[in-house]
C-alpha cells in the first residue's frame, strides 16, 4: 500500500508549525515597498490601496470561511487605513469563486479567502478547472486548526485504534458522513483508509450539520468536522470524540488525543485559512498585504477570537504559504490516486 500521502502531510504540518518563527523575519510594509523594483510589473503605481479591495469567499454567507473573511477584512482595513469588503461567490464546492479570482486582474484589488477546499477540491474534482499552484500568488497564512473525529455514542469503539479494529472486522459495515465529495472531510477518511487498509463506506451530505444529525440519530456512525461545529454536541454527550486530526492536541479539546497519540502517526490534517491573489500580482503589493496580515494575527483580540473558533494564528511569509499549498495539494493528489477516487 502506498502511504506517501502520510509523509507529505507530515512535512506540510511542519511547515505550518514553523510559521510562527518566520513571522519575526517580516520587514515592515514601508521598507518592503522601498526595496521593491521600480518597474511597473513589480511595484504598484501610486498609493495602494486607493480604492476598495474585495476578498472573495467561494462559499455562502454564514459559514466559518465567511466569518473568517469578515474578521480579516475589518482588521486589514483598520491596519492599512483602507476599505476591504467581502464578496461571496458560492457554488461548485468553492470552484466558482476561486475561478473568478484566478481570472481577475492581478492588481491587488481582488483577493481569495483560501481554505482547505482550495487544495482538496482541485486535487479531487476534475471539474474544478483551476490550478492552485499556477493561477494564484500566495499572500499569507492566517490561521489553522484540526478537525475532530466523532462517532455515534452507541458505536462499540471509543478510540481510533478500536475504530480501525472494528472496521477491519466488518469491512464496509461502518458509514461515514462528509460535507461533500472531494472536501477535506471526505479526503481525511480516504487518508485513514489508505493508511490502515480499511474500508468504511462514505456517504456525502450537503454540509456537516445534516451529517451530524444523522449520526446522532444512528443512520451513520462517523464524521469529522471543525471543533466549533461539533463541540456543543460533544459537550452535551450527543456524540463522542475519538481524536483530532492533527499531530498535536487542540487546546479546545485538551482531553482528546492527537492522531499520533492514537497510534496513527503520519496522519496530520489541519483546516486552514489564508489569502491568495491572482498570479502575477506585484510583489510589493503581496508583501504589503503579508506584513499587514502578520500584524493582524498578532493582535490580542484576534488571538482571542481564534481561540474561540479553535484555530491558532499562523503568520509567515508568502513563500511559506506557497510551500504549504504545494505540499497540501500534492499530498491530496496522492490520496486520490492511491484510493483510485473517481469524483464527478
Amino acid at each position: 500500500m502506498n502511504v506517501k500521502p502520510m509523509s507529505a502531510l507530515s512535512r506540510r504540518q511542519a511547515l505550518l508549525l514553523s510559521a510562527g518563527t518566520a513571522a519575526s523575519l517580516v520587514v515592515p510594509a514601508s521598507a518592503l515597498l522601498a526595496q521593491a523594483p521600480s518597474s511597473a510589473a513589480s511595484a504598484p503605481s501610486g498609493i495602494y490601496p486607493d480604492r476598495a479591495v474585495r476578498i472573495v469567499v467561494p462559499f455562502a454567507p454564514g459559514a466559518g470561511t465567511d466569518a473568517m473573511a469578515r474578521l480579516i477584512a475589518q482588521k486589514l482595513g483598520e491596519t492599512l487605513n483602507a476599505t476591504f469588503v467581502v464578496d461571496n461567490r458560492a457554488g461548485a464546492s468553492g470552484a466558482i469563486g476561486t475561478q473568478y479570482v484566478a481570472q481577475s486582474p492581478a492588481d491587488g484589488y481582488t483577493l481569495l479567502l483560501v481554505a482547505s477546499p482550495f487544495t482538496t477540491v482541485a486535487a479531487s474534482l476534475p471539474s474544478a478547472n483551476y490550478d492552485p499552484l499556477r493561477q494564484f500568488t500566495p499572500v499569507g497564512m492566517i490561521a489553522s486548526g484540526p478537525l475532530v473525529w466523532a462517532a455515534n455514542t452507541k458505536l462499540p469503539a471509543n478510540t481510533m485504534k478500536e475504530l480501525v479494529t472494528l472496521a477491519k472486522q466488518k469491512p464496509g459495515a461502518l458509514n461515514y458522513g462528509s460535507a461533500g465529495a472531494g472536501g477535506v472531510n471526505h479526503l481525511v477518511l480516504e487518508l485513514l483508509k489508505a493508511r490502515t487498509g480499511t474500508f468504511i463506506t462514505h456517504i456525502p451530505y450537503r454540509g456537516v450539520a445534516p451529517a451530524t444529525m444523522d449520526m446522532i440519530g444512528g443512520q451513520i456512525q462517523l464524521i469529522t468536522g471543525t471543533i466549533p461545529a461539533l463541540l456543543p454536541f460533544i459537550k452535551n454527550g450527543s456524540i463522542k470524540p475519538l481524536a483530532v486530526t492533527s499531530a498535536k492536541r487542540s487546546s479546545a479539546l485538551p482531553d482528546v488525543p492527537s492522531m499520533t497519540e492514537a497510534g496513527l502517526a503520519g496522519i496530520d490534517v489541519v483546516n486552514y485559512f489564508a489569502l491568495a491573489a491572482p498570479a502575477g500580482t506585484p510583489p510589493a503589493i503581496v508583501n504589503m498585504l503579508n506584513a499587514a496580515i502578520n500584524k493582524v494575527v498578532a493582535q490580542p483580540d484576534v488571538i482571542a477570537r481564534f481561540k474561540a473558533d479553535a484555530v491558532e494564528p499562523a503568520p509567515g511569509s508568502p513563500a511559506l504559504l506557497g510551500h504549504f499549498i504545494e505540499a497540501d495539494y500534492r499530498a491530496w493528489r496522492n490520496v486520490v490516486k492511491t484510493q483510485n477516487l473517481k469524483i464527478e
